[in-house]
C-alpha cells in the first residue's frame, strides 16, 4: 500500500506568553497528505491553521508529536517544501525574472550539479509564461498590481521544483475580480504541474472549489474536527460554484465552522 507523502501524527504545540496563561495552538493534530492532493484548510480564526503551516514548512517547532514526509522527520526548511505567504515578499530592486530566478541560485539538480544562468532564465521564462506574466518579465515589483505579485509569488515558488506548496491565504488580500481570476489560474497549473499544494484559506466558497478535500478545524485547542471530500470533477471554473453538489459541500462546511465560531467565548 502506498504510503501519504505526509504524516502529521498526535501534534501539539503551546505558545508561552509573558505573563499570561500559555495557548495551545494545537493539541493532537492527526493528518496524512497523498502525493499529488490539493488539500484546503478552513476553520475559525486563531485554530490554528497558520501554525500547522509552519510546521509543516519547517519554519515553526513543536512540542510533542511527529510530521514526516518521504518517512523521514522534517526538522527545519527545505526546498522541496515551498511557502507561498499572503504577503508577496518580492525583492522590490529584482524585476519579475530576477525575484524567480532569485531561489534557483540556492538549490542544486538532481544530478548535483548548479542550474547555470541559461537554465535559470529558461526556467523563469516557463514559469513567467504559465502565470500569465508575459511582457512583464522586466518590470519591478512596484509596477505591478497585487494580483501579479502574488502571479510572480507563485511562479518563483513553481521554480524551485518544490514537491509541496504551502500556500497561506495567498489570495485573501486581493479583489474579488482577481482572487476568481488566480484561483483559475492556480488550478490550472496545479493541474498540469501536478505538485501537492496544501492551503489556508477562509473563504469556505474557495476551498471547496480548490481542493479534493477539506480539511476543517476546530476552535483553540487546534484539532481536526472533520475532513471532506469534494468529489467534484477538475476542471473547475468559477461556474462550478453555481452546481447544486458545490452549493451542497459549501453550505455544510460553512455550517461546521459557523456553528464552531458561535461557541468561541466572546
Amino acid at each position: 500500500m502506498k504510503k501519504p507523502l505526509i504524516i502529521i501524527k498526535d501534534v501539539r504545540k503551546e505558545f508561552i506568553v509573558e505573563k499570561k496563561p500559555n495557548v495551545v495552538a494545537l493539541d493532537g493534530v492527526d493528518l496524512e497528505i497523498e502525493k499529488n492532493e490539493f488539500v484546503c484548510v478552513v476553520g475559525p480564526s486563531g485554530c490554528g491553521k497558520t501554525t500547522l503551516l509552519n510546521i509543516i514548512a519547517g519554519l515553526e517547532t513543536f512540542d510533542s508529536g511527529s510530521v514526516t514526509m518521504h518517512g523521514e522527520d522534517i526538522i527545519g526548511p527545505g526546498p522541496e517544501r515551498g511557502v507561498i505567504f499572503q504577503q508577496y515578499a518580492l525583492f522590490p530592486w529584482m524585476t519579475v525574472r530576477k525575484n524567480i530566478e532569485y531561489g534557483l541560485k540556492f538549490i542544486t539538480k538532481a544530478d548535483g550539479s548548479r542550474y547555470t544562468k541559461e537554465e535559470k532564465r529558461a526556467l523563469a521564462e516557463h514559469y513567467i509564461k504559465m502565470v500569465n506574466l508575459t511582457g512583464f518579465e522586466d518590470s519591478y515589483p512596484k509596477a505591478l498590481s497585487g494580483g501579479m505579485k502574488q502571479r510572480v509569488a507563485i511562479a518563483r515558488g513553481y521554480a524551485l521544483n518544490s514537491e509541496v506548496l504551502l500556500m497561506d491565504e495567498p489570495f485573501g488580500a486581493l479583489d474579488a475580480q482577481t482572487r476568481a481570476q488566480l484561483q483559475e489560474d492556480l488550478l490550472r497549473t496545479w493541474e498540469s504541474e501536478k505538485k501537492t499544494i496544501f492551503f489556508i484559506t477562509h473563504d469556505v466558497d474557495e476551498a471547496v472549489l480548490l481542493s479534493s478535500r477539506v480539511v476543517i478545524m476546530s476552535a483553540r485547542p487546534g484539532q481536526i474536527k472533520e475532513i471532506v471530500p469534494v468529489d467534484l470533477p477538475y476542471p473547475r471554473t468559477q461556474a462550478t460554484k453555481m452546481e447544486s453538489e458545490f452549493i451542497k459541500i459549501k453550505n455544510y462546511i460553512w455550517d461546521t465552522v459557523y456553528r464552531m465560531y458561535l461557541e468561541i467565548p466572546k
